[in-house]
Parts: C-alpha cells; sequence; structure tokens
C-alpha cells in the first residue's frame, strides 16, 4: 500500500539547547552542515513519500522555510557559476511539498500527531521523530512501508538498547517472525527496568493508520501526564495487529546535546574532504 504523507513533530522548546533554541527551533542545529530535520525529510522522500506535515508551535515558521526556493540565493550561485551547490539548494526545495499544523499545547507526542489529523485524512501515514536520526544505505522508512503493505498493520522501527536506557523510551512486548520483523504483542511508555517486556526500544519511525486518530482522541494522559502515541498503538492491538522493524544502519539521539555531537563526528568521518584531516585532529586530542 502507497503510503504518501508523513507528520513530522518539531513543536519542542529544545531546552538541553538553550540557549541556541532561544531563536532556532532545535530541529534546524546541524548535524556537521545539514539541520537534523533536512535528513528525516531526505529520508521520507527517497522513499517516495510526497507530503510532509509538520506540527509546530508560532514562531516556529524558519522549519518550513528551510524548504522553501531561495530565489536571491539561487541567483546569486547562478551569477558565481556554483552550478553544484545551486543544485543541492534546489533539490531541498525538490524533496516534497511541506506543510504545517500548529501545536497550541504540548501536550505529547500523541496529541501532537493528533493535531496533524485534518492534514492527513483518512490514509496510512508515516511518523518521523527528528530526535532519531538513523544513518543508514538506505531510507529506513522505506521496508517499513513494504511490511506495512504485506501484513496489513501498524509497523514501528525498533533497536535493543541497555537498561540504564529503558526507563526512558517505549518498549515492545514481542514475537520474533524472523528477518528484522516482530509481531507486537504489547507496548508501555516508559517502564522500568522490572516492569519491561523486553530490551527492544521504540525509535522514532513509525508507519501507522488512520485508526491511531481515534484511539488518541479516546486516550487518557499517561506517562509524565502526556498524551501518549505509545498507549494509542497499543490500544489498536485488540483490533489490529503491530509489528516491530529492528532496522540496520547507525541510530543517533540528536535531541540530546552528547548526541548530536556524536552525529556530527560520525559524519565527518564519513565525509571524504573532511575525514583524514579530522581523524589526525582528533587523534591528537585523544
Amino acid at each position: 500500500m502507497n503510503v504518501r504523507k508523513a507528520v513530522i513533530p518539531a513543536a519542542g522548546f529544545g531546552t538541553r539547547f538553550l540557549p541556541a533554541t532561544r531563536s532556532i527551533p532545535k530541529v534546524m542545529i546541524p548535524v556537521l552542515d545539514k539541520p537534523a530535520v533536512h535528513y528525516v525529510v531526505e529520508e521520507a522522500s527517497q522513499a517516495g513519500i510526497e507530503h510532509i506535515v509538520f506540527v509546530i508551535t508560532h514562531d516556529q515558521e524558519a522549519v518550513g522555510r528551510y524548504f522553501d526556493r531561495l530565489p536571491e540565493l539561487e541567483e546569486t550561485l547562478q551569477r558565481r557559476g556554483d552550478e553544484a551547490i545551486l543544485d543541492e539548494m534546489l533539490k531541498i526545495s525538490e524533496m516534497a511539498e511541506i506543510s504545517y499544523v500548529y501545536q497550541k499545547q504540548q501536550l505529547g507526542l500523541g496529541h501532537a500527531v493528533l493535531t496533524a489529523k485534518a492534514a492527513v485524512g483518512n490514509e496510512p501515514f508515516a511518523v518521523f521523530l527528528p530526535d532519531d536520526l538513523i544513518l543508514n544505505d538506505g531510507p529506513t522508512i522505506g521496508p517499513m512501508i513494504d511490511i506495512f503493505g504485506e501484513y496489513d498493520g501498524s509497523v514501528i522501527a525498533v533497536k535493543e538498547v541497555p537498561d540504564a536506557q529503558i526507563s526512558s523510551l517505549g518498549i515492545v512486548d514481542h514475537r520474533p517472525m524472523g528477518d528484522h520483523i516482530s509481531e507486537i504483542v504489547g507496548m508501555v511508555e516508559k517502564p522500568s527496568v522490572g516492569e519491561a517486556p523486553s530490551n527492544l526500544a521504540i525509535i522514532g519511525r513509525y508507519v501507522l493508520t488512520p485508526q491511531v486518530f481515534d484511539e488518541i482522541e479516546r486516550g487518557r494522559p499517561g506517562a509524565l501526564g502526556e498524551i501518549q502515541l505509545t498507549d494509542a498503538i497499543a490500544a489498536l492491538l485488540s483490533t489490529q495487529k503491530a509489528y516491530a522493524y529492528q532496522f540496520p544502519g547507525v541510530h543517533f539521539d540528536v535531541g540530546t546535546p552528547v548526541g548530536l555531537l556524536k552525529a556530527s563526528v560520525y559524519a565527518a568521518l564519513q565525509r571524504g574532504e573532511l575525514a583524514d584531516g579530522f581523524k589526525d585532529w582528533l587523534r591528537e586530542q585523544v
């Protein structure tokens, strides 16, 4: 089944990155030389997703403007003959159709996704959390869309995590099916280590049915007093199956300063023109 739309919640205050986030949205802080949100929109585009719905608050319109055409910049680059850079800038504005919805109150991830209900409509959709950067040979969401089409159930990206991280993440109870796919039989948001059904944690990629909106609307605040997307998906398990996908590649939580730094270092080490000199400098420092 074709998944045409994706929701990207981007309305957080970014308090971990103050004072930088006094003036720019957290998702616009760069990983090396691209904002974190660039990577997820690029991933969505590579998987054939056509329309991105950003959930933002007021004064965060810079997120959408990043993906607009910039005529003055484009004309300057053309006059200078910087064709390679010009081509790169044009590709940014051509990745997907972009629209915004506003989250007036930040009441949790479930509430943020619900804010996009009218824009998504009655069709399956993807959700990307831009704090979760997954670097892979291909778009992680692509195989998830394929699994959704084959099994006709929601699909959630997961990875094994150490015990120290379990209480800060959503955890799935699962029945392995092979080829990195499991059927989800239960989910719990931010459990203690003793209550966790596994060490498979939810990472910010989802392919969901539109019925999840109804469950979000029916739900009550859960962990941390927030309206949790995990709770809505768990409630759907009584009528729809859901699947966990253990993705390949490298994952960074760029919603923390240390995670962002690690991702930037990793990206620099993969960049041919930067890697050698940067490696030498790193060796000197450590």
